[in-house]
Formats: C-alpha cells, sequence, structure tokens
C-alpha cells in the first residue's frame, strides 16, 4: 500500500473531527442562545461534504488493507462522535504504517 492512500485518510480524519466540532459549537450558539443561524448553516453544509470526503478515503483505505466490514463500520462511525476520530486515527495509524510498502521511492539511475 502507498503511504498516500493513509496521508489522505489521516488529514481527512482531523479535518472532518475539526469540523465537527466547529459544527457542534455552532449548534450549541444557534439553538442555545438564539444566534448564528447562518454560520451554522454554511458549517453543516461544508462539514457534509467534508465527511463524505472522509467516507471515501477511509473505505479506500479499508479496501487496500483488507480489514473486516466490522472494522471499516468502526472508522467511518467515528466520524461521528465529535473527538472519537482523533483517537481512532491514531489506532489506524499505527495498524496501518507497517503495510505501507516503499514502491517507486528508489532513486532513478542515470
Amino acid at each position: 500500500m502507498k503511504k498516500s492512500v493513509l496521508t489522505r485518510y489521516r488529514v481527512m480524519a482531523y479535518v472532518t473531527a475539526v469540523m465537527l466540532l466547529i459544527l457542534c459549537g455552532c449548534m450549541v450558539a444557534k439553538y442555545g442562545f438564539d444566534t448564528g443561524a447562518d454560520l451554522t448553516f454554511v458549517v453543516s453544509q461544508a462539514h457534509g461534504i467534508l465527511f463524505m470526503i472522509y467516507l471515501a478515503f477511509a473505505l479506500d483505505l479499508s479496501s487496500k488493507a483488507k480489514w473486516s466490514f466490522g472494522r471499516m463500520l468502526w472508522v467511518m462511525v467515528s466520524g461521528t462522535i465529535p473527538g472519537a476520530a482523533f483517537f481512532v486515527e491514531r489506532k489506524v495509524r499505527a495498524d496501518v504504517e507497517p503495510l505501507i510498502t516503499d514502491d517507486g521511492l528508489a532513486p532513478a539511475k542515470a
């Protein structure tokens, strides 16, 4: 497996987790303090699009790492729980790094 597959997943895991925390703050402001409805709408739309990209990258990683369906589902669902993606990403990275090969990284010969 190429390192870029893991890197894409890791970036989207962090971005999705941060956006979910921001969305939670916006929801508190909207429903708790009756302010920020427009910001909440924009953040929710952005998070939705980013979450779909996260799901695609998690599916790609799971197929290349040959995970079971349950493990793939666990990784995907972690993106819906605020803060969980940070912890799951660390576990996934530790499990997937040994599977990374250095294909294509040999220096060119003159």
